[in-house]
């Protein structure tokens, strides 16, 4: 049973300053419940240390797409926790930009199949995103900025590099 979460929210920040902050995955413990850290280990590719309902695990998420202020895609990399995602940031006017999130997972044993059914799963994301809200308005500045492109999992912004 797959689980799709959407969520969206506006952050009274240039776009610039919510994707740049955003592409900051090692600062996600901040306002990412249940993420205990995130380490950038190259460009695409970063390793995650959860725990849900109790449960720690580790898994790889590489980047699939990524466009500055734009957009950014992943999937996990381990058949053992399969999720993907995208993230999209789209500007309101020039201080305050829309962030649309959804999440795809394979939610495994009986807590995360509950909360899934129990829409727990959504109610996080939510929460999750105003906690980025607050984080990223508080700061007013990224704390980093990566302005790489992604495509197809391969980095690179030479139009002859893609595949």
């Amino acid at each position: 049973m797959s689980t799709t979460v959407t969520a969206d929210i506006e952050v009274d920040v240039p776009v610039r300053v919510a994707y740049d902050q955003w592409t900051q995955y090692e600062s996600f413990p901040h306002f990412l419940g249940g993420v205990e850290s995130v380490r950038q280990l190259d460009d695409t590719t970063t390793h995650w240390v959860v725990k849900v309902g109790g449960v720690e695990r580790e898994f790889d998420a590489d980047i699939s797409d990524q466009v500055p202020d734009d957009h950014v895609a992943w999937r996990s990399t381990a058949a053992a926790t399969p999720h993907r995602g995208r993230v999209d940031f789209r500007p309101v006017d020039a201080d305050t930009t829309r962030i649309d999130l959804t999440i795809e997972w394979e939610p495994e044993g009986f807590v995360e199949k509950a909360g899934a059914v129990l829409q727990v799963d959504d109610l996080q994301v939510k929460r999750d995103l105003k906690r980025f809200k607050h984080f990223v308005e508080e700061r007013n500045a990224p704390s980093g900025a990566w302005r790489g492109e992604v495509h197809g999992g391969v980095e690179g912004n030479d139009p002859d590099l893609r595949p």
